[in-house]
This record gives C-alpha cells, sequence and structure tokens, in this order.
C-alpha cells in the first residue's frame, strides 16, 4: 500500500494532492453537519426562552419555523438586510426597550407552529365533511 502511494505521488503529485485536499474539504464538511445535528438535537436546544443574545435565525432554528415568517410576523428587518445581529441589537436600532422586541417575538413564536406554513392543510370550511 505504502509503496502503491509513492509510486502514485511520482507519477501524478498534482491529482493526488488535489485528492486529499478534496477527502479534508468532504471531511469538514462532514464534522460540521455532525456538530449542527448533534446541537439541534439535543431538547435543552430546542423550544428556548427567547432573550436578547439570541439572533431571528437562532430563535427560527430552535422553534423549528420558518425565518422569514417569523421575521415578518415580528415585524424584524430582513433577515438578509440586517446580518446576524442579536435581538438586544436589533431593540437598540430601532430605539425601543428590549422587553418591545421580546414580546413581539414571543407574539410571532405563539401564532407559529412546525406544521404552520405554505404546506399546512387549510382548515374546512364550517358544513365540509
Amino acid at each position: 500500500m505504502k509503496q502503491a502511494l509513492i509510486e502514485l505521488w511520482r507519477r501524478h503529485p498534482v491529482v493526488l494532492a488535489a485528492f486529499f485536499l478534496a477527502v479534508l474539504v468532504a471531511l469538514g464538511f462532514a464534522g460540521r453537519f455532525v456538530v449542527k445535528v448533534v446541537y439541534w438535537s439535543s431538547p435543552a436546544h430546542q423550544n428556548q426562552t427567547v432573550e436578547g443574545w439570541m439572533t431571528p435565525r437562532y430563535i427560527a432554528r430552535s422553534w423549528q419555523v420558518p425565518l422569514e415568517d417569523l421575521a415578518e410576523r415580528a415585524a424584524l428587518p430582513h433577515p438578509a438586510s440586517s446580518g446576524p445581529r442579536t435581538l438586544a441589537e436589533l431593540a437598540r436600532a430601532e430605539g425601543q426597550p428590549l422587553t418591545a422586541i421580546l414580546e413581539r417575538v414571543n407574539a410571532a413564536l405563539a401564532s407559529l407552529t412546525p406544521g404552520d406554513g405554505p404546506d399546512a392543510p387549510l382548515p374546512k370550511a364550517d358544513g365540509d365533511d
């Protein structure tokens, strides 16, 4: 095995280096994926009480709701335009107390459930069976 690698290195050093670089990049992405799965699978990180240090994206992931819906219903700036800012930073930027932002986010979360969204079934009209 060792001789085969040495021979490959002699004949195709660029290709072998590119292969090992690709393997390292793939391992990096796999490691990142595993870390995120383990983190978000923990019950301690699901449906957390909303606090000022959290970003809207973190809250949306914790509560398993679409970020765009959360931002719209809580009247938060569009996530792409504001970047990763905490609720405390958003409150300062709006000139409002943090409690006002927390109340809006909590009200938005109360109206959103994991089943809410474009794929949710439509409610039946009265008289439909």
